[in-house]
């Protein structure tokens, strides 16, 4: 599903260009579930956005299901990025008036289909994701842990090749974070190819590999 080839990003500093990541190599099978990991600093945030298609690298490769992402132009990376990712974050990013099955459309909005087959296929991904009965609420009278459901729903509504994952419990506590996981293990269980950024050592529990980064490099 993912192959990436000696991938290097640098950002520029007033004392030259400061490397993010320093010669990358990976691959990721259709359907797996890999969690990488690292301290602060360590670039995982930055692989993340490159293999999301939302940062251009500095110089490498990076091909998804045979497409390679950056020899795309602008127009057709969005695209590409709209039709086969799905992206969940630390910070929620729901719109606060409207409702969680409005947020979840979200990401149909440019599909050629009928508003009626848009609630459906939202209302499916809730249901999904634990919170049928709940499409009606606006965000501020859905829990943490509700909200981050509202989110994969969101992200999944498309039904992505991919999903990718950005610290997707740093804003809850211990025991929503286990609920949140449990979620991410069964999209895995149906096949969906995950690939997670985080932290904390215990969520690297739920994925089949984990990846950890040091100052730009992978060491295990």
């Amino acid at each position: 599903m993912i192959t990436v080839t000696n991938l290097t990003k640098n950002y520029p500093s007033g004392e030259g260009a400061v490397p993010a990541l320093r010669g990358i190599d990976l691959t990721v099978a259709t359907g797996e579930f890999i969690c990488i990991m690292g301290q602060s600093g360590s670039g995982k945030s930055t692989l993340l956005t490159i293999l999301g298609g939302m940062c251009h690298p500095s110089d490498g490769s990076v091909t998804i299901d045979g497409t390679p992402l950056y020899e795309l132009n602008d127009d057709g990376l969005a695209d590409f990025r709209a039709r086969h990712f799905g992206f969940v974050f630390q910070s929620f990013h729901l719109v606060p008036y409207l409702t969680a099955l409005e947020n979840v459309m979200l990401p149909l909005a440019p599909l050629t289909m009928t508003a009626t087959e848009k609630r459906s296929m939202a209302a499916e991904a809730l249901a999904r994701v634990g919170l049928a009965g709940k499409e009606g609420r606006l965000p501020s009278k859905l829990s943490g842990g509700e909200q981050e459901r509202v989110a994969i729903a969101r992200a999944v509504v498309n039904r992505p090749t991919l999903l990718f994952a950005d610290e997707p419990t740093g804003n809850l506590d211990s025991a929503t974070s286990d609920q949140v996981m449990a979620l991410f293990s069964e999209l895995h269980r149906a096949g969906q190819t995950i690939v997670m950024v985080t932290h904390n050592p215990d969520n690297g529990r739920y994925a089949q590999r984990t990846i950890r980064l040091k100052d730009g490099l992978v060491v295990s």
